[in-house]
């Protein structure tokens, strides 16, 4: 805790306090995955499109097709990913507000 320069007397300590995560709002937990989950799709892309030439590179096949197909997955992994994302953090949140009426939800300590 860094040191302010008052008295110790005029900051008393801080005590944890208990919160509980009764809720999520499903759709914002569905855009927030989305994004997130878009975003690794964005960096795992060209690692998977670069892992699959070097794999091929010593089997003789053409390169042409594979390059077609590498532009398809720069493409379209990133939107399945967020779809997939968007998908599962919304019924992630519905699930949780379900099961967190019934045992009372995550309990976490702040300060």
């Amino acid at each position: 805790m860094p040191h302010s320069g008052a008295p110790a007397a005029m900051n008393p300590p801080t005590l944890p306090t208990k919160r509980r995560i009764k809720r999520f709002a499903p759709l914002q937990l569905g855009l927030m995955l989305a994004v997130l989950y878009g975003l690794c799709g964005l960096i795992f892309a060209p690692i998977f499109v670069v892992v699959s030439t070097l794999g091929l590179k010593g089997t003789g096949q053409p390169a042409t097709g594979l390059m077609a197909a590498g532009l398809g997955v720069i493409v379209l992994l990133p939107v399945i990913y967020a779809a997939v994302g968007f998908v599962g953090g919304l019924l992630g949140a519905l699930i949780y507000n379900m099961v967190a009426r019934w045992v009372g939800g995550i309990e976490v300590e702040v300060e």
